[in-house]
């Protein structure tokens, strides 16, 4: 049996996993830069950044105000991807993310955790659509939030997620 490679690898070097690799480290330095037009140039013109807290964003106002919402709630943003995996039109990576709260409850507390993205590619490498998935219960326990509130806002996540389409056939 082969033996895994330690994380923070990456599992296989394509010519997509590389332009992935790439692309992912512009998009992670114009979100530390709050470069918000660094950042809508990652994607196509109509490009989509579906993020898990905020929802999703069209086209380069729409990442534009997304990036506004993190700095509206934090500062000091750092992201590095890594186990990236590419292939036509398509992308996944792994990643940690952390950033310093100026939520009230938070006294400043660093928020960090970790998740996936995956990236629909167009032809020329740049993105369609970013979707992510992450603990947000555990984001926001480390906000100090109250159970109340987290669970308030967990309840709304998850009637959200049972009012589309394609969790017909779970519910």
């Amino acid at each position: 049996m082969t033996p895994s490679p330690p994380l923070g690898t990456t599992l296989g070097t394509t010519l997509g996993t590389t332009g992935a690799e790439t692309l992912l480290t512009r998009f992670a330095a114009a979100v530390e830069a709050n470069d918000a037009a660094a950042l809508a140039a990652c994607f196509t013109p109509d490009g989509i950044y579906d993020d898990y807290f905020f929802g999703p964003e069209q086209g380069p106002e729409g990442i534009a105000h997304i990036l506004a919402g993190f700095y509206k709630g934090g500062c000091d943003f750092r992201w590095q991807f890594h186990d990236v995996l590419a292939g036509p039109g398509r992308a996944y990576a792994r990643y940690r993310f952390s950033y310093r709260s100026t939520a009230p409850e938070a006294a400043g507390a660093r928020v960090c955790f970790d998740g996936i993205a995956c990236l629909d590619l167009s032809p020329d490498g740049l993105i369609r659509r970013y979707s992510e998935v992450f603990d947000r219960g555990m984001a926001l326990a480390q906000q100090n939030f109250a159970p109340e509130r987290i669970a308030r806002i967990g309840r709304r996540y998850a009637e959200a997620l049972k009012a589309r389409g394609d969790w017909v056939g779970h519910l």
